[in-house]
């Protein structure tokens, strides 16, 4: 049986994952596919219980499974950890390194019952419909860090090699070609090294995939973009701290950062996780929106396991929900039906059983 290693971490991660999982088990009831949950700690709560962010145990357990399912973690109570034990470092850096998840899959579709929801206009994001590729295990996170004096002075080293680039940029080709055909590389080739070398990587992988439209954008007309038509983009593809900006901007395109999947991938192995954060202001309160971890799992079935109808029918399943009217508290308007994190989980398993 494909085991998958559950780190619900901090905040509202304890509420929201439970509901995903609660899906996941409906979706695959009348399925040959039958999944182990099995949960570890991770971030802050795994400090607390066992001293460090990434226990070993938990870290063994996520390289034996099929696939990791994440919350959230960190919180103020852990802010005061030098920087490098910190849950946000040492729990997400240290397994994207460990498991190779080079690769961060968002997509970003906006809904048609959510179309008010965006801070932007209708008319702007109601076609939107992209998926950004992330590199994620390079640049300048993982790059070499230090200080200096005389004078005081600080520095993070950007470094990215041929592999690196190109297993990402091959795999958004591919995303590409499965799609509309048309892939967006994000780089700052205007100014840094790195990034000409990004480019011109990018353009030796496009000769092996002539049917895909490739295009190059500098990063700070890209984020413009995304907010004056996000309906031009069908994939964008860019290193690791660009696209950890982007796909945040990105996630308000479709309403808010509580309804943003995300797969990590190293080819093999995948982990999903929701993009938001661990919210410790709203934790144990009922009041999380759990559909981004909900729509995780889809990703999982989809990317891991190769059950693109389990996937869809998750992914159905939410849009019926919300076209209903219903809402967690990040997106509800006047006259919606406000739900709390368990009561939206309910709605979701109503619409798969209906």
């Amino acid at each position: 049986m494909p085991k998958v290693a559950v780190l619900p971490g901090d905040g509202i991660g304890q509420e929201i994952v439970p509901e995903a999982i609660r899906v996941l088990q409906a979706v695959l009831t009348d399925s040959s596919l039958r999944l182990e949950f099995k949960e570890y700690p991770v971030g802050g709560a795994a400090i607390d219980r066992a001293g460090r962010a990434l226990p070993a145990e938990t870290l063994a357990a996520c390289q034996e499974a099929d696939a990791v399912l994440l919350g959230a973690v960190g919180g103020p109570k852990w802010d005061t950890l030098p920087a490098p034990e910190r849950p946000e470092t040492a729990a997400l850096l240290g397994l994207r390194k460990a498991l190779g998840l080079y690769a961060n899959i968002r997509p970003v579709r906006m809904l048609p019952a959510l179309a008010d929801a965006s801070a932007l206009k209708r008319e702007v994001v109601q076609n939107t419909d992209l998926v950004v590729l992330r590199e994620l295990t390079g640049g300048l996170y993982f790059g070499e860090k230090g200080r200096k004096q005389n004078p005081p002075a600080a520095y993070d080293l950007m470094i990215y090699t041929e592999e690196e680039v190109e297993r990402i940029v091959r795999l958004a080709f591919e995303t590409a070609r499965l799609r509309r055909k048309k892939l967006c590389s994000v780089d700052k080739a205007n100014v840094l090294e790195t990034s000409r070398f990004w480019r011109e990587v990018t353009l030796r992988v496009a000769a092996a995939y002539p049917e895909v439209e490739l295009t190059h954008m500098y990063v700070d007309n890209a984020a413009m973009q995304l907010v004056r038509d996000p309906e031009q983009f069908d994939v964008l593809v860019t290193e690791n701290m660009f696209g950890d900006i982007l796909t945040d901007l990105a996630s308000m395109l479709s309403g808010s950062i509580g309804m943003m999947a995300s797969a990590s991938l190293n080819g093999k192995k995948g982990l999903y996780e929701p993009a938001h954060g661990s919210a410790p202001d709203i934790a144990g309160k009922n009041l999380a929106n759990p559909l981004a971890t909900i729509l995780s799992g889809a990703l999982m079935l989809r990317y891991s396991f190769a059950r693109e109808k389990e996937a869809q029918a998750i992914e159905q399943a939410v849009s019926k929900v919300l076209d209903a009217g219903y809402r967690t508290g990040d997106l509800a308007k006047p006259g919606d039906k406000v739900l709390g994190t368990k009561e939206m989980g309910d709605a979701v398993l109503a619409a798969l059983n209906s």
